[in-house]
């Protein structure tokens, strides 16, 4: 093998090496032994506009909460379909609130499922409505998009009153290999307030924060790692041009020697 043969295979060693993503860049929670046994900080989801709402008005005499219900219609033998409920919801309108049978406008923005049932238990405790009453409120369409380096993305609805990041890019198929793990873009709207954050998931320091817990409608973003940026001809940086410039350079000093 000549000298020339030699100098482009170890040009092309080289560059292979230049655009290889190391083992501590594709890893999950590395410092997972740091954190073990560590409490997890539930915090209750808000109540926000555009949220769908089912609102369930039980009582002592169950005959006396059927006015404060809204009824299905058809057949009452079956259960109706998440499609059917998310349909004969109470949709939240831009001021937070929503209208319910005999109670009227009722504001619900930024209360949890739990302190609206409790406050629609007040209310139709003192004013008399009803005894024993029982109240039971679910978000019907809480949802989750996750977009770019991952297998299935799109939008995913939940019915949990708590899922965490890991289970979201679950849903979403789990990370491409070129998915950035350590700067993964979580987009959070909270009461008409958005906050942009980033998370690195190669470690584990965001699982004591409220990043850990999904909220309705966050949206997920995984970019294109540095490896996914050079293999589709984008120069993400100075450090890149520069990488170029420095192949270049020797490409050319070998190949001329």
């Amino acid at each position: 093998m000549n000298r020339k043969a030699i100098k482009i295979k170890s040009l092309i060693y080289l560059l292979l090496l230049s655009s290889c993503v190391t083992q501590k860049d594709l890893l999950y929670f590395q410092d997972a032994s740091n954190y073990n046994d560590t409490p997890i900080n539930y915090t209750s989801n808000t109540i926000q506009a555009n949220d769908i709402l089912s609102v369930n008005i039980s009582a002592l005499v169950p005959e006396s909460a059927a006015a404060y219900n809204t009824s299905f219609g058809g057949n009452t033998t079956q259960t109706p379909s998440i499609d059917i409920l998310r349909l004969q919801g109470y949709l939240v309108s831009l001021e937070g609130t929503i209208n319910l049978p005999v109670l009227g406008t009722i504001k619900v923005a930024g209360e949890s499922p739990v302190s609206l049932e409790a406050k629609l238990v007040n209310t139709l405790e003192t004013g008399g409505h009803l005894i024993a009453p029982i109240v039971k409120i679910r978000v019907l369409n809480a949802k989750v998009t996750v977009l770019g380096e991952v297998n299935s993305p799109g939008t995913y609805n939940f019915t949990e009153q708590f899922i965490t990041l890991p289970q979201a890019l679950g849903y979403a198929g789990d990370l491409k290999i070129n998915g950035k793990r350590n700067d993964i873009l979580l987009i959070r709207e909270v009461d008409g307030i958005r906050h942009i954050t980033h998370i690195d998931i190669t470690s584990t320091y965001w699982m004591n924060d409220p990043r850990y817990i999904i909220k309705p409608n966050d949206v997920i973003v995984v970019n294109p790692n540095q490896a996914k940026v050079k293999s589709a001809g984008i120069i993400g940086n100075a450090g890149t041009v520069l990488s170029i410039v420095s192949v270049i350079l020797s490409t050319t000093i070998l190949l001329t020697r």
